[in-house]
């Protein structure tokens, strides 16, 4: 039924723009781009109205992957937080690239992930929530392995955006924006031109003079024109005027409220007698209550069932001593033996459901492998039985001066198996995994100093939700999140950095005073490249100086550090160009030699 709903408006909304001639219908495949005439890419906005059910900030930057802040300041609002009013305009940042569809066909658009919705088709997403910007002809192109009609709830699809970078001709005479303009039905090119300070020529050299109604429309501009938008609203006149009466009225609430409380005292006693009397019913309750909640969560991670084992909680015991603090790894994970061979057993309360849900989902050489899980229904736990890795986390063997130091070989080599497990989830899940706690302390070694990403418990599945409830650990986290709660895989490229950074210097991301490490390298490496080799030195670990490694080595991969760690998350590099980067070190080569493998094999892996 919704299948044949769907045609019947595609073919209605057709008819009418074909049957009418002032309305032609619009460019439906995309727009061609030369990669000899402009650049790769470059950012540029979208005109957007806000429109319900989109009536609030947060709803539309998570619509286009971007941050609240970087729609505001373009479109001149002063709150992150106020709804919007419809049709209030809005400039959307967009990151322009051309890109090869095949041999023959270059289409310029910018590239934005959408997670499918029930009841939601390639037409409707384009022209509801993207007001045409884009079409669901171009979605078919740029998703071609995606079948419209049977579209899947959670799929990941890109939608692409359509947008120009300028020429270099373009460039040079004062053309930095082509804001993306959907022509509508009341538009002339003149009035256009007048909204945003642009001219009638330069629109139509740029888009010809046969522009149709729902079109996207390149405006050519230095720079972008400020928006007016709806004044806050003010308290009247009359309201102060009335603030008097509502002191009076207050007083008299008040004495209300003592009386209130001097009975409130009496029928307290009487209450506390009466709920002595509960205490009983009230445990068991609680126990039938905890049945239900068994219940539920075996039916949420019932997909696991037959790929993980099932332990029951009598083998946990036993495995841990009853979970005896001697047995504790790091927080709440013990090391247990079972039959023999020894696990890592996390204890936590009932919210396991989500992380358990995310392992099933993945699969790499550079994760701890999950081998099974326990459900206690008399405690209210649930308990994670991981693989056991020999030599700790990455935290203990860069921060415990009691452990031999790692050698800068060793360093890199981890360097590329944490790249390569972020790849993976970044690129290889669908929807994308974002980890959102890479640390130090969730990087465990195996015997032979090969690094797994640990603990997903705060992973998130999917990208550019909106949380307002901040997790991380501090000195990891990503300047954006903590500003603006949007949770993206480039939150994770920025904890890489860290990372990277502790490898170099053998320091902590926080230290005892409370100095943020990537704070104090940002302020401070810049300037010339003599400069920052003499700066580098006085950073880096004491033993790798020793070591006499090589400084330029070790510059290559403090670059990328640096560059992991830009503040526009836009402007950070994928985990994909890290991997590349961080195996063409002359160092990681001769090591990874050695093992019987090459870097090809590890960007492979």
């Amino acid at each position: 039924m919704k299948i044949l709903l769907f045609f019947f408006l595609l073919h209605l909304q057709i008819f009418f723009q074909i049957s009418s001639p002032q309305f032609l219908p619009p460019n439906t495949t995309g727009y061609a781009c030369n990669l000899n005439q402009t650049t790769p890419s470059c950012q540029t906005y979208a005109f957007f109205r806000a429109m319900s059910p989109n009536l609030d900030l947060a709803s539309i930057s998570d619509l286009f992957a971007v941050s609240r802040p970087m729609i505001a300041k373009p479109s001149n609002l002063t709150s992150l937080t106020s709804p919007l009013v419809p049709n209030q305009s809005l400039f959307i940042p967009l990151t322009c690239s051309c890109n090869t569809i095949n041999k023959t066909t270059n289409l310029s658009y910018a590239e934005v992930h959408y997670t499918i919705q029930q009841g939601d088709t390639f037409f409707l997403v384009s022209t509801n929530f993207y007001q045409n910007l884009t079409t669901y002809q171009s979605v078919e192109i740029v998703n071609p392995t995606l079948i419209p009609i049977n579209l899947t709830i959670g799929q990941d699809v890109i939608f692409p955006i359509f947008c120009k970078c300028p020429t270099k001709t373009q460039l040079q005479n004062q053309v930095n924006y082509l804001i993306s303009y959907v022509f509508q039905p009341f538009d002339t090119i003149s009035s256009i031109a007048s909204r945003f300070g642009s001219t009638t020529k330069s629109i139509v050299e740029v888009n010809g003079d046969a522009v149709s109604p729902y079109d996207t429309v390149f405006v050519p501009v230095s720079r972008l024109p400020e928006l007016s938008q709806p004044s806050p609203t003010r308290v009247s006149v009359g309201q102060n005027r009335d603030r008097k009466s509502e002191v009076i009225g207050l007083g008299i609430g008040l004495g209300v409220c003592g009386i209130l409380l001097i009975a409130m005292g009496s029928y307290w006693a009487h209450r506390e007698t009466l709920w002595k009397k509960r205490v009983g019913q009230k445990r068991f309750n609680d126990v039938e209550s905890k049945k239900f909640e068994v219940s539920d969560i075996l039916a949420d991670v019932s997909d696991c069932l037959d790929k993980y084992k099932v332990y029951r909680i009598e083998e946990l015991n036993e495995a841990t001593d009853g979970f005896d603090e001697r047995c504790v790894i790091q927080g709440s994970v013990f090391k247990g033996c079972i039959d023999g061979k020894q696990y890592a057993i996390k204890k936590m309360k009932w919210n396991a459901c989500e992380e358990l849900k995310i392992l099933q989902k993945v699969n790499h050489g550079n994760l701890v492998m999950l081998e099974g899980f326990c459900i206690d229904s008399y405690e209210g736990n649930c308990y994670l039985v991981y693989e056991y890795l020999e030599n700790g986390s990455l935290y203990t063997r860069l921060h415990d001066n009691k452990l031999d130091r790692l050698s800068w070989r060793s360093r890199l080599r981890i360097a590329v198996d944490i790249a390569n497990g972020l790849q993976y989830i970044h690129e290889h899940t669908r929807p994308r995994v974002v980890h959102k706690d890479i640390t130090s302390s969730n990087i465990l070694l195996d015997s032979h100093m090969r690094a797994k990403i640990a603990n997903f418990g705060l992973a998130k599945s999917g990208c550019n939700a909106i949380t307002m409830h901040i997790v991380g650990s501090p000195g990891y986290i990503a300047p954006e999140y903590l500003h603006d709660g949007v949770v993206t895989t480039k939150m994770d490229v920025f904890a890489f950095g860290v990372v990277l950074l502790e490898l170099i210097s053998g320091k902590e991301a926080i230290d005892k005073d409370g100095k943020v490490l990537w704070v104090q390298v940002c302020d401070n490496f810049n300037g010339n490249e003599e400069k920052y080799r003499h700066k580098l030195k006085g950073f880096i670990d004491d033993s790798l100086v020793k070591e006499s490694c090589s400084i330029d080595n070790v510059m290559n991969v403090m670059s990328i550090s640096i560059a992991c760690l830009h503040k526009d998350p836009t402007r950070r590099p994928s985990m994909v160009d890290i991997v590349y980067a961080l195996c063409k070190s002359d160092d990681l080569f001769t090591d990874l030699s050695e093992d019987g493998f090459s870097p090809h094999q590890v960007l492979a892996r």
